[in-house]
C-alpha cells in the first residue's frame, strides 16, 4: 500500500476584521457577530487536532490589517500553539491584507513548528515523518500589500526548484504542496498566477487564497483549491463556509472534505409568499425557508436578511407603516438561534396583466409602453441621467442588470396607485 498523508486547507481568515453591513443588533447577537471570526479560527485549528491531520496549510490573509490588535494576535498565535501541542506543523504564507513586511518583528514568535514561508523568494520545506521524507511544502507570500503586475507569484515554485534547493531527500518525497495567496485566472489584479503553470510544476496539490468562494478546479490533476473564507464578514459573503480536509495518496488524485467553521451564519433568503391568507401563514413560511437554507450553511446560527417575494393578498397590508416591523418582530420571537436583521417587502398585488391590457384603459397605456421600455437599458440609462442632472443630484451607480428589476417595480407601483381604489 502507498503512502498517505492529510492536511486541512485554510485561507482567508481575516481575523480581525469587523462584520460589516448588518443593521442594528440586539446585545446578544452583536456580541456573537464580534467575535464569530476568532471562533471560526478556534474551529479551524479543532478540525485539525481532531482529524490528526499531518499539518496545516493556511494560504494568505491571516489577518484582516497588517497592524493586528493584540488580542487578534494573541488569538491566533494560541491556536498555533494548539496545533504544536497536538503535534500538527503548520505552514503559513502572507496575503496582501497582512503582507510579509508587518511579520518581520513577529515572526520569531510563532510556535516552533509553525513557518512562515518567505516573501521575497520561493521558499520550500520538508515535512518528514519517523525519519523519512513525506511532502515537499512550497511557496510565498506576499512582500507587501501590492504585488508588482510585472512579476509571476508563482514564477521558481517548482518540484524541481525544490529538490535543488532542499537536496537529494526531497526527491524521496511522494507528495509535494504548493502554497500561495493569489488571483489565479479569477482575479487578474491581485497576484494573478496562469493555471498551467500551477498544473506543470510537479505538485500533487495547489492550497490557494485570495478568493472568498469555495473553488476546485475538478477538472484538473493537480488540483488548484481556493477553500474561501473560514466565516462570511458582510451579507454577500453567504453561504457555507469552512476548510478543506485534503487526503492525498499515491496514484490517486486528492480527496477533498469541506469542513464548515463559520459560528454565524449571513444568508440572503428571498421567500415566495403568494398564497399565505395571513401574517401568521407568511410567518411561518419564512421560518421554514430559514431551517432549509440554514441547512445547506451546516451552521447553527444564522443572521439572515429576508426579501419576500409574489403576488400576495397581503401585499396592500404589508404596505401599510408598522407591519413589516411586527412580522419582522414575529420571525425574531420564533427561533432564538436565527436573527433576521432587515426585512424587504418585494410583493405584487394579484392581478391579471392581460386583463389590464384588455380594458384598453390607462393602465394598458401604461403597460403597452413598459414593454417598448423593456430591455433598452441605454435609453433607460439616459433617461435617469437627465433626471437627476435636472434636479441637481449625483446620478448613483446603478449596475445594467438592475435596470429591469427597477423598471419592474416603477410600473408596479404605478399599477398600486391606479388600482387602489378597486381593493
Amino acid at each position: 500500500m502507498g503512502q498517505r498523508l492529510t492536511f486541512i486547507h485554510a485561507a482567508d481568515l481575516h481575523i480581525g476584521a469587523p462584520i460589516r453591513g448588518l443593521g442594528d443588533l440586539p446585545a446578544r447577537w452583536a456580541e456573537r457577530v464580534r467575535d464569530a471570526i476568532p471562533r471560526a479560527w478556534d474551529r479551524v485549528v479543532g478540525a485539525a487536532v481532531r482529524h490528526q491531520v499531518d499539518f496545516v496549510a493556511v494560504a494568505g490573509d491571516l489577518f484582516d490589517t497588517s497592524q493586528p490588535s493584540y488580542r487578534d494576535y494573541l488569538r491566533f498565535l494560541e491556536g498555533l500553539d494548539r496545533l504544536e501541542e497536538a503535534g500538527i506543523p503548520s505552514y503559513l504564507c502572507t496575503g496582501n491584507h497582512d503582507p510579509s513586511a508587518s511579520w518581520q518583528r513577529d515572526a520569531s514568535s510563532l510556535p516552533p513548528h509553525a513557518t512562515m514561508l518567505s516573501a521575497d523568494r520561493p521558499d520550500f520545506r520538508l515535512l518528514e515523518r519517523d525519519g523519512s521524507p513525506l511532502c515537499v511544502i512550497a511557496g510565498r507570500g506576499y512582500p507587501s500589500k501590492v504585488w508588482s503586475d510585472d512579476a509571476d507569484v508563482a514564477a521558481g515554485i517548482t518540484r524541481a526548484a525544490a529538490i535543488e534547493a532542499l537536496g537529494p531527500r526531497a526527491a524521496l518525497a511522494p507528495f509535494g504542496v504548493g502554497v500561495l495567496h493569489t488571483g489565479l485566472d479569477l482575479d487578474l489584479v491581485k497576484a494573478p498566477a496562469h493555471p498551467d503553470a500551477l498544473r506543470g510544476a510537479g505538485f500533487d496539490y495547489w492550497a490557494l487564497g485570495h478568493i472568498h468562494q469555495s473553488w476546485v478546479d475538478d477538472e484538473a490533476d493537480p488540483r488548484l483549491v481556493f477553500p474561501g473564507c473560514i466565516q462570511g464578514r458582510d451579507i454577500r459573503e453567504e453561504g457555507r463556509r469552512g476548510v478543506y480536509l485534503v487526503t492525498l495518496e499515491e496514484g490517486t488524485p486528492a480527496r477533498l472534505e469541506l469542513i464548515p467553521t463559520a459560528s454565524v451564519a449571513l444568508q440572503q433568503v428571498r421567500v415566495d409568499v403568494a398564497g399565505c391568507p395571513t401574517i401568521p401563514a407568511l410567518v411561518e413560511r419564512v421560518m421554514r425557508e430559514l431551517f432549509v437554507v440554514n441547512g445547506r450553511a451546516s451552521c447553527e446560527e444564522m443572521i439572515a436578511r429576508i426579501t419576500l417575494t409574489g403576488a400576495s393578498d397581503l401585499h396592500e397590508v404589508l404596505a401599510r407603516p408598522g407591519v413589516l416591523d411586527e412580522v419582522r418582530a414575529s420571525i425574531n420571537g420564533s427561533y432564538p438561534e436565527f436573527y433576521c436583521d432587515a426585512l424587504v417587502d418585494e410583493t405584487a398585488c394579484p392581478r391579471s396583466l392581460e386583463a389590464l391590457r384588455a380594458e384598453g384603459l390607462f393602465p394598458a397605456a401604461l403597460l403597452a409602453t413598459a414593454d417598448v421600455l423593456a430591455g433598452e437599458h441605454a435609453a433607460q440609462a439616459a433617461y435617469l441621467q437627465d433626471e437627476f442632472l435636472r434636479r441637481g443630484v449625483a446620478l448613483p451607480s446603478v449596475p445594467s442588470g438592475k435596470l429591469d428589476k427597477l423598471a419592474l417595480e416603477a410600473r408596479d407601483l404605478v399599477l398600486d396607485l391606479l388600482t387602489a381604489e378597486d381593493r
